[in-house]
């Protein structure tokens, strides 16, 4: 993942500051300026902040003088650089600032830049403050011929969209953002239905029978199989019925599981759990299988806690046999601490845990 000086670094900042001074028909936007010799150790997340309040502090204070500048900056000047990609960031999140009073015209002008860098971040705040307001803007979004701005409705919308601030009132009931969805789940643009199914799978974290419900209607289309899947991929893992059954994976599907067999009972942090599995159709009529993994790690207080990790999705025919090794790493990450214990692992299949074994974790 690129770091922070790599997204917005000193020269892409002192970048910026001459666009936007050449666009206030100005000599320098001095505080800009002075930022971009400022961000030495700063995270992504402060460089953004930083950047948005000098863009603030030298552009107009006013929002139609904001707005001319910034739609002025869009007209490409050669030998001064483009405005174009991550130095367009920080300009959306001070429009979400200073066009938030102004409301649609805020919006069309987040409209305009989202194609050089998304603006779904930026359009948060005008979500937060006037759901009904925003999104009647929004839903126009959905047919425009550009596949940035249709992204841009349904990014923009999502509950939990990471690394950006929740929509409390979405998370609380989705349902005024599902025509959003409804125009687009079927878009010409993979980019497009990819934000789409993300947006399902954020619904199904709160409200798993609503987003079933979407995705059952969306099935009776011919191209949206993959879209269902990848929204509905949090639920798969959790094992909900509903999901597994409208996607053809009856939980109580008749199965045989061999295994999990351990060839590494002990694991050190830093190594690999080593295990095979076997899962037969046992039944008469072939059979829709989503295989899956369960970790459960140690806590600190001892107590266990699981984590789902995929390992196939097969049809078997009545009597075939789906055989497996599996090496599950225990390499360090920054999101998961490990606890030295009994661990374990189980197989599951279409959502119900068929087979597990024990293995012991020394996390030095």
């Amino acid at each position: 993942m690129p770091t922070a000086d790599e997204l917005l670094s000193a020269d892409t900042v002192r970048t910026l500051a001459r666009l936007l001074a050449a666009a206030a028909g100005r000599t320098s936007a001095p505080t800009v300026l002075t930022c971009a010799d400022a961000l030495d150790g700063l995270s992504y997340s402060a460089r953004v902040a930083a950047i948005r309040d000098a863009v603030l502090a030298d552009l107009p204070a006013d929002w139609p003088g904001f707005e001319a500048v910034v739609r002025n900056a869009l007209t490409d000047r050669p030998g001064l650089g483009r405005f174009d990609g991550w130095m367009t960031f920080p300009v959306n999140e001070a429009v979400a600032v200073r066009g938030l009073e102004a409301f649609e015209p805020g919006l069309a002008l987040l409209h305009d830049l989202t194609p050089r860098l998304t603006a779904e971040s930026a359009v948060r705040p005008f979500l937060r403050a006037d759901p009904a307001r925003a999104l009647a803007v929004v839903r126009d979004w959905t047919a425009d011929p550009d596949p940035h701005v249709r992204r841009l409705a349904s990014e923009g919308t999502r509950p939990r969209l990471p690394w950006a601030p929740q929509l409390p009132a979405f998370i609380a009931d989705p349902r005024p953002a599902r025509p959003v969805l409804d125009a687009l789940y079927r878009d010409e643009s993979e980019y497009v239905r990819r934000s789409v199914a993300n947006h399902l799978n954020d619904i199904s974290r709160d409200h798993p029978e609503l987003a079933v419900e979407i995705a059952a209607a969306w099935l009776a289309a011919p191209t949206t199989g993959r879209v269902v899947r990848h929204g509905l991929r949090t639920l798969i893992k959790a094992g909900h019925p509903g999901a597994l059954t409208l996607l053809g994976h009856a939980p109580d599907v008749l199965v045989t599981v061999d295994g999990p067999h351990i060839s590494t009972p002990q694991v050190a942090v830093g190594g690999y759990l080593v295990f095979d599995y076997a899962v037969t159709n046992s039944g008469s009529t072939p059979a829709e299988l989503v295989v899956d993994y369960v970790i459960h790690h140690v806590k600190a207080n001892g107590t266990r806690t699981p984590k789902v990790f995929k390992l196939a999705t097969r049809a078997l025919a009545p009597g075939e046999k789906l055989t497996g090794t599996r090496r599950h790493s225990f390499k360090p990450i920054t999101t998961r601490r490990y606890h030295s214990g009994e661990h374990l692992v189980q197989i599951q299949v279409n959502g119900r845990v068929r087979g597990e074994a024990g293995f012991s974790l020394d996390a030095g």
